[in-house]
């Protein structure tokens, strides 16, 4: 997907993937202590500025100018701080080890990078930090809830084993779900979720 299909669809007024955070995300934030957390391909905001209201330090990245301009609303909406910038995730560069979190949702890569996305992603990660991982799955193609029609997008177990090997894996799984973020997340879904620990 391209920064001007991204820009098309977030320059709509109504926030298109909601303000609500992600559920599973929500869930695991809850039992980690508030520590510096990534936010790659962030959109509109919502899981970003979620954090924030939780005491986290938040960075976060995209692709589309549109994005940020509401992600920025929606930050200012809450009276919190996202420290967000506008950028291509394979050019984005932070510190080694500087994050506590790295929040990827709905976080879909080209298959051609995916790997060096994710494996730059790991070093940016703190020891005993966290890979917070909630994607499609190739079963999602019969649904009309979201997600990019591109098999090769999608992420199964073996990918994720494969990428972010040399993590703890936590928790890795199927799970059929039902969505309720915003309108293009809207009904019967079939995601992969994943917890790794660096250690």
């Amino acid at each position: 997907m391209t920064s001007s299909f991204w820009n098309e669809r977030y320059s709509e007024q109504e926030f298109v993937y909601g303000t609500e955070p992600n559920t599973f995300l929500k869930e695991k934030l809850a039992t980690l202590t508030a520590g510096k957390i990534l936010f790659p391909c962030e959109g509109e905001g919502r899981n970003a500025v979620f954090a924030a209201q939780q005491g986290w330090q938040v960075n976060a990245f995209d692709q589309s100018e549109e994005g940020f301009k509401k992600a920025q609303q929606l930050a200012n909406q809450n009276n919190v701080e996202v420290h967000y910038q506008v950028a291509d995730a394979l050019a984005v560069e932070y510190p080694k080890e500087s994050f506590d979190v790295i929040a990827l949702i709905y976080a879909h890569f080209p298959s051609a990078i995916r790997q060096d996305v994710h494996q730059k992603m790991v070093s940016w990660l703190k020891l005993e930090g966290y890979i917070i991982l909630e994607a499609f799955n190739p079963a999602q193609l019969k649904n009309s809830s979201g997600g990019p029609k591109d098999t090769s997008m999608l992420l199964t177990q073996e990918i994720l084993e494969e990428n972010f090997k040399g993590l703890t894996i936590e928790a890795l799984f199927y799970e059929t779900i039902i969505l309720h973020e915003g309108k293009f997340h809207q009904g019967e879904a079939e995601v992969v979720r994943f917890v790794g620990r660096k250690k």
